[in-house]
Formats: C-alpha cells, structure tokens, sequence
C-alpha cells in the first residue's frame, strides 16, 4: 500500500494507492490532524503513522508544509516499535503537484493552476516536465481563505459565492484585510448580493492573471479546493481562451500525486 500525505496549512489531505487504484480518501483540518494523528517523540511533533493504518510493508509518500513531519528519525523508531517495515520519502509540493495533475488528466503539455486555503501555485508543464512555475504564498488575497472570509463578510456560503459571474462590483483593494473593509462598504453602496459574490470572484481572478498569463498554454489545469468554484473557472476560461480542466479530486491532487511517486520510490 502506498500512503499520500499533503499536510497543507489549512488541512491534510490523504490517499492511499493499491494496485495502482486510488482508495482511501480522508481530509482532516491541520490542526484536527495533529491533534488527533501526531505525537510528540524527543520534543518533536511527528505524525503517528500507526493512527493512519500504516502497516509493515507499507511505503509513505508526504508533501505540503508538513512534510518535514513525516518519516522523521525518530517516527522510524517508533514505527519499528509496532512491527513497521515502512519506507518514507519526501516530496517538494510543485513536484507531487505536477504528478498528480498529470496522473488524473492524461496530459503532458499545460498549465497547472493550483489555488489552496493560503498559498496559489502556477506551473508550466512540457513533456510532462516542470519547465517553470510561479507561487505566491506573501498574501491570502489570492487563495481559498480570501473567498471563506469574504463570503462571511456577505453572510452566505461559499458555494453560493462560486456561482456568480455577471454584473461584478469593483473591488480594488489588493490587500485582503483592506478587500474585507472594501466589501462593506460595497454594501453600504447598496449593490445587490449577485454583484458583490461577483466582484469577489472577479477580483481574486485579477489577482491570479499575471501569474497565468506568465505560464500560460493551451490548457489550464484548475487543482486545490478552489477549483470547485465554477464561476471562477468561467472566468478564466472566458479570460485566457483556454481549456479549463479541473481533474476529479481537485483538493487531494497534491496526495495522489505522492502516490504517484511513490510507485516509483518503491
């Protein structure tokens, strides 16, 4: 069995490959995760694999901010305590990305769009080789977190928010505290609730196009939990007149993709 953890700042996503067919899927929020999965062994917070199911045999692959938390020394000696054989191996994030983008969709040639909870990342795929990539990991304004606060700023869901396209009020501020008191007094402007989830979904879209349009290619590959906001998909096909994909497990594509690698770290 091969286990692929991507410990990102707002959850751990987890995926398991046997046989090459994809199996378990778990996310669980950051700090539930450690909480629930972690011990501490010589003062360092480590994942507890046994808490996962990991077994002899088993190989682990980790990514994300806290990969550094998987396959330490010291987790070694603890999973030899219970009987484990386990080989552990770690993984940049742009790599299991890319890996995993490539595994769901089939492509070698594109550009892979991940947007997460804090961070964005933008690569550019040729031959199915990393050729170049951007992040942007100063700022909120262009990640998941930015839409939930938002959103709860307008009092609605966040799925409600992805619906909007037409219409979008201005919103200017390129900060996103500064976005947050923008909003308001959108609000207190009297523009309606379509408009304002617009002009959310079409300022994070501004945020986004000089990263894209410096990697961009024929087809853009939509990955990270934000991916299921459809009206920013429209907008960034209707923007880059590219193929928008968005593979079927968006939010688990940095764990499939340390499955991926794991097959061949073996």
């Amino acid at each position: 069995m091969i286990f692929g953890i991507d410990l990102g700042s707002r959850a751990a996503k987890i995926v398991t490959f046997s046989d090459d067919n994809i199996g378990r899927f778990q996310r669980v929020d950051t700090m539930d995760f450690y909480r629930d999965y972690a011990l501490r062994v010589d003062g360092k917070l480590t994942v507890d694999l046994k808490r996962l199911d990991v077994r002899a045999g088993d190989v682990v692959v980790a990514t994300g901010y806290g990969r550094h938390n998987v396959g330490l020394p010291e987790l070694d000696a603890a999973a030899r305590a219970y009987g484990g054989d386990i080989k552990f191996h770690v993984i940049p994030e742009l790599n299991a990305h890319v890996a995993g983008a490539i595994h769901q969709t089939g492509l070698l040639d594109f550009t892979l769009l991940d947007v997460g909870g804090q961070d964005t990342k933008v690569i550019k795929v040729a031959d199915g080789i990393m050729a170049d990539f951007v992040t942007n990991d100063k700022c909120a304004a262009s990640s998941g977190r930015y839409l939930e606060n938002m959103a709860t700023v307008l009092g609605v869901a966040i799925d409600e928010l992805a619906k909007h396209v037409e219409n979008p009020a201005e919103l200017s501020a390129t900060c996103a505290v500064f976005a947050e008191s923008e909003l308001i007094g959108k609000v207190v402007e009297g523009h309606d609730l379509p408009s304002l989830c617009a002009g959310v979904n079409w300022s994070i879209w501004r945020r986004l196009r000089p990263l894209i349009e410096r990697m961009r290619s024929r087809s853009i590959v939509f990955a990270g939990g934000v991916a299921l906001n459809s009206a920013l998909r429209t907008i960034i096909a209707r923007q880059t007149k590219s193929e928008v994909i968005v593979p079927a497990h968006p939010g688990f594509n940095g764990a499939i993709g340390c499955c991926v690698r794991g097959r061949l770290l073996d």
